[in-house]
């Protein structure tokens, strides 16, 4: 670590336990993504702001457990605890064993499960046995090239109830999946502004 950011975490040391958790956060993000690039798919995580905007496509009343698919440090994951949802209802994929370990502490009665989110129903064979009332994910899609992009989406509308969410954030101005589709409906929120870099959420629905 350099003497500066040993500065930085000495300061923070001193702060309450939020601070110090979103210090600790952002350090964790900004080292596996110089080690891995294309596969964390930010900097930072992501803003409390955008985390509730993906959140709020999440319906608590609808039955089955919900799908995260690159959940981090789980900041999705807390906004959808504020929003209703038990963590026992939570199957949180990832693929970062670092992160697999904070999240089991953070959110114990989540299933949490390292693997590949891209290969979901392999990943899944034997933890969901039920329809899954939504898939929400920060997966890195844009790196990805688009048939893979597909590939996931379909695979994980096979274990969702029919008109259950897919929830995708992005940075860019294109959407992840294209728009126009005879397999689903898209739909966007409006740029959360407040989050850095600011982003956008996708919304896709199986027909």
């Amino acid at each position: 670590m350099s003497p500066v950011l040993q500065s930085v975490e000495r300061h923070v040391r001193r702060k309450p336990p939020a601070i110090r958790d979103r210090f600790e956060d952002e350090t964790r993000f900004i080292r596996s993504w110089l080690e891995r690039p294309l596969l964390t798919g930010a900097v930072i995580p992501s803003g409390k702001v955008l985390a509730r905007t993906m959140a709020s496509y999440i319906d608590p009343r609808s039955a089955g457990p919900i799908i995260e698919l690159g959940p981090g440090t789980g900041p999705v994951t807390d906004a959808l605890v504020r929003r209703g949802i038990a963590q026992d209802r939570l199957v949180l994929v990832e693929f970062n064993p670092e992160f697999c370990k904070l999240l089991r502490r953070r959110f114990p009665k989540a299933t949490i499960v390292q693997g590949d989110a891209y290969d979901i129903e392999e990943t899944l064979k034997g933890v969901v046995d039920e329809p899954v009332a939504g898939v929400i994910s920060s997966l890195p899609l844009l790196t990805k090239p688009l048939e893979q992009r597909l590939q996931l989406l379909r695979a994980s509308q096979k274990v969702m109830r029919a008109g259950a969410p897919f929830v995708q954030f992005t940075y860019a101005v294109v959407p992840p999946m294209p728009v126009r589709s005879a397999d689903y409906t898209a739909s966007r929120s409006q740029r959360v502004w407040l989050n850095l870099p600011p982003a956008c959420v996708w919304v896709y629905r199986h027909h």
